[in-house]
Formats: C-alpha cells, structure tokens, sequence
C-alpha cells in the first residue's frame, strides 16, 4: 500500500512540476519571430523591486488558462525597464544611460514603449508589424488580465471599445 501511495505522490508531483508556462522570451528574439511567423507581441515591462511584478508572476502568469492564451496568440517579453543590454529596433539603439543620486536608470526602450508613463507592472501590446496598439498598467489578476488578452489578440480593439467588448 506504502508503494501505491508513493508512486501516485510521485505522479502527481510530475503533473504538477509539467505544468505549462508562458514561453518567456527576449524583445529581440520575438521582434526577429515576427519576420518569418507574424503574431502579437505582449511585453511585461517589469523591475526586480517591484513586488506587484512579482505577484503577476506568482499567480496570474500561472493561470492555466493565461497561459495557454498568452502561448497560442502572443510571443510574450520579459522586459527589465532598469535593464543595461543595448537593443536596436527601428533603426534606434536603446541603453541604459544610468541613473543619479543612487537610483537605478531607466532603459530607454521602457520608456519608449511606456510614452514615458513608468509604472510597474505595465503591458505593452505590439501588432504583427511591431507597432505599439496600447499599453496597459497594473497588477491583474487571471479574471481582470484574460479579457485584456482576448480583446486585443482577437483584434476586437479595432471594432468596438474595452468597455462595449466586455458587455
């Protein structure tokens, strides 16, 4: 009986550990994705400090269903707004210039795909084509950040308001 126990606590500590995940990656990979196999582009513009970044990882992020969303519709960015990698996208190259006074600096992609607006956690949404649609800001959870995803991946931002789509 001890080794049926433990051999389904093993099984289902697999189900578990297998779990789907949001298939995190670079801008720069998912910008170059979108040359050959066009999708939306989603980016979490985040910062190590920012606790409700780090709730949006811990729970909605994790959602089954935002996941699967965010996998089949988006290439999803983990973007660090205080990173220091350089990137060049739209015949600009972005850095981090640093901060004063202590404080960490900002990187200038953040700020440009933010509009300057720097507020964490925030999303930013990109067409096929890599053109900003919108960008979204705050923590979410899984029932307030799955509406948000279907609206644009399904392009009904282009027919109708946020508001009239939810009715």
């Amino acid at each position: 009986m001890k080794k049926i126990l433990l051999t389904l606590a093993i099984i289902a500590s697999f189900g578990f550990c297998n779990a789907q995940k949001i298939n995190w990656m670079t801008f720069q990979e998912a910008v170059e994705l979108n040359r050959t196999a066009p999708k939306k582009i989603f980016i979490d513009t985040y910062t190590d400090w920012c606790g409700w970044c780090k709730k949006m990882d811990q729970t909605t992020f994790q959602d089954s269903l935002v996941v699967a969303y965010m996998n089949e519709n988006y290439y999803a960015v983990k973007l660090n707004a205080e990173m220091n990698d350089t990137i060049v996208f739209g015949g600009y190259t972005y850095v981090n210039n640093g901060g004063m006074n202590g404080r960490r600096g900002t990187h200038q992609l953040a700020a440009a795909l933010l509009q300057g607006n720097m507020s964490y956690p925030s999303y930013v949404f990109m067409n096929e084509k890599n053109q900003l649609i919108t960008v979204a800001p705050g923590y979410m959870d899984a029932n307030q950040f799955l509406p948000v995803l279907k609206y644009i991946g399904t392009d009904a931002y282009l027919k109708q308001s946020f508001k009239d789509y939810i009715k």
